[in-house]
């Protein structure tokens, strides 16, 4: 069997999460023989463009890198074909062609924030805790047809902060998921793995976040909006309307103290000082939040310019 470092590596992926895993690659002195991500964007006010983090880590690597605007683009897929790679790793990228993740010899292998088969998809940090989980974690599988389907080859769980936000979780997952990703690669070199079939009846989706999927139902009891709040904190951020204008909600903490008789939506200032919104069932209190065209501020800070009724 060859020997982990020798193998021919194709990495691909794009933001921050997949350029700690391409790191601990170069760390390792793995052989990437070359790397893939997205074009350079517009972003700022000069709209000068911008490199994404995988590509800032292959630059400084040396690392040969490509971005082409189309995957399925034949040159780009002939110069795929001419590198010979042996195994292809991809790290929050975007759907590939069948062409490109059958072309490494050893195939191509997935890391996935989730313990699959729940949460496929795109955003399943950010619905693992708004749906309450207290456990997620990290996969690896190879790729196939259909999204996030593939054999499982290692998964790693990893326990969830009761008031943990999906930033917290991003970061732990993100350096964890690095590390997975070379004990696969070592597997796969060694031979010392075994494919395991997903189980389609625990699947769960975690489809993409749009802004109204933000945007918060104050319907629902407390701990279920303390859970929004901190699923989508930092970005992209639960938010309501308070007199006309969008606020963000940053940061929360579900209280038991009950509010029968207000209106759900309702901002009060709690005895203790503290700012505080009803639910279904209790005061939802807010300890971080943002209005429309502000600075991020605290609770009592909103409190200081706003007039509010005190129970």
């Amino acid at each position: 069997m060859p020997e982990a470092r020798s193998l021919r590596i194709l990495f691909m992926g794009t933001p921050d999460f997949a350029a700690s895993s391409l790191q601990k690659l170069i760390d390792e002195k793995a052989n990437v023989v070359a790397v893939v991500t997205a074009p350079d964007k517009p972003a700022g006010r000069g709209l000068h463009l911008h490199k994404s983090a995988v590509k800032e880590v292959a630059e400084a690597a040396g690392l040969k890198v490509l971005q082409p605007e189309k995957l399925k683009d034949p040159d780009f897929l002939a110069q795929i074909q001419s590198l010979e790679i042996d195994l292809g790793i991809v790290v929050a990228f975007r759907m590939l062609p069948e062409l490109l993740w059958k072309t490494p010899k050893l195939g191509t292998f997935n890391l996935h924030a989730s313990l699959l088969p729940k949460y496929r998809g795109a955003a399943p940090i950010n619905w693992a805790i708004i749906l309450g989980e207290n456990e997620t974690g990290n996969t690896t599988f190879f790729l196939q047809h259909e999204i996030d389907t593939g054999k499982i080859l290692f998964q790693e769980s990893m326990q969830i902060g009761e008031n943990e936000n999906a930033g917290s979780l991003y970061d732990r997952l993100r350096q964890a998921g690095a590390h997975l990703v070379w004990k696969t690669v070592e597997a796969i070199a060694s031979g010392q793995y075994v494919e395991r079939e997903q189980n389609e009846e625990q699947v769960v989706h975690a489809h993409k976040i749009f802004r109204e999927t933000c945007r918060l139902d104050f319907s629902k009891s407390a701990r279920e909006l303390h859970n929004w709040v901190r699923g989508l904190s930092p970005y992209p951020a639960a938010w309501c309307l308070w007199e006309g204008k969008n606020l963000k909600l940053l940061r929360s903490n579900p209280t038991d103290i009950d509010c029968t008789g207000f209106p759900p939506g309702k901002f009060v200032q709690l005895s203790s000082g503290s700012l505080a919104v009803s639910s279904s069932d209790c005061w939802l209190e807010i300890t971080e939040l943002q209005p429309e065209g502000k600075r991020k501020m605290t609770g009592r800070e909103f409190l200081a310019g706003h007039k509010l009724e005190k129970i």
